[in-house]
């Protein structure tokens, strides 16, 4: 399927590894143009390289915290009227909500709601005014199943999706359409870090636990990053332009409900 993408340009945000780097590798497959961001130069730029040699397309690597002015900033020096926007932040830490402040609180948030809205804030009326634009904000399954350690995510995450629901059927007849996906367990740093903390607190190898949570999903396994990056791509693709607003849950399942 041609997803009529070819020459777009895109910014794809925490892109060295995960998530981020399977939705840029999937869009660079359609023949997008990438600026893509993270905080550690080195493994940035070898994924960069590694897309660059993979696809042919121009790709350039921009180092910094996207979470910060200067990494926004500098993000958007580098591509100014991107066609594609793919908001993507690491997610605040676990804990019991009693142990965090309000300092915690205002990362979490600032992370995980506010910088994508500021980075739509920059690039949407660019996109209004070329009539075409895709947004696609990494979100979590938690915002529709919560997950009580991940408290300070469940409420930012939940609140850039208030925003976006709103504003998506704003701009929505300007063909800048703007959708959520919300992952599950996939196999990322992130996942990984979590099974090891868990294997610590429980006295459990990582890899009983990693087969635990496979065996308790209707796929009986995790994600594959590079299955995320291709529903990020369908999610961009020039012909889903009544698609408005929604929020794509990829848990594999594990999210009970007749109507998802």
């Amino acid at each position: 399927m041609d997803l009529g993408l070819k020459g777009k340009k895109a910014i794809v945000c925490a892109a060295s590894k995960g998530l981020g780097k399977a939705c840029a590798l999937s869009l660079a497959r359609e023949g997008v143009e990438l600026v893509i961001t993270a905080r550690t130069a080195s493994e940035l730029e070898a994924t960069a390289a590694e897309i660059r040699a993979e696809t042919g397309v121009k790709v350039t690597a921009v180092p910094g915290d996207i979470t910060t002015e200067e990494g926004r900033a500098a993000t958007l020096a580098a591509m100014p009227n991107p066609d594609i926007l793919v908001n993507n932040a690491g997610g605040p830490p676990r804990g019991d909500f009693r142990d965090w402040n309000r300092d915690d609180w205002i990362k979490a948030v600032d992370a995980n709601m506010l910088t994508p809205i500021f980075l739509i804030k920059s690039v949407v009326d660019g996109m209004i005014d070329r009539k075409f634009g895709r947004i696609v904000n990494i979100t979590s399954a938690s915002v529709k199943s919560p997950i009580p350690e991940l408290g300070m995510s469940n409420g930012a995450r939940a609140g850039l999706t208030g925003f976006v629901a709103g504003l998506a059927r704003q701009v929505a007849k300007h063909n800048v359409v703007i959708n959520n996906i919300l992952p599950g367990p996939f196999l990322t740093d992130r996942l990984r870090g979590g099974f090891q903390e868990a294997a610590r607190t429980s006295n459990r190898p990582v890899d009983e636990l990693v087969l635990e949570r496979a065996k308790n999903s209707p796929t009986g396994r995790v994600g594959y990053p590079a299955e995320f990056g291709d529903a990020c791509a369908f999610l961009c693709s020039a012909n889903i332009g009544f698609i408005v607003g929604h929020n794509l849950i990829l848990d594999g399942g594990n999210f009970n409900s007749s109507i998802a």
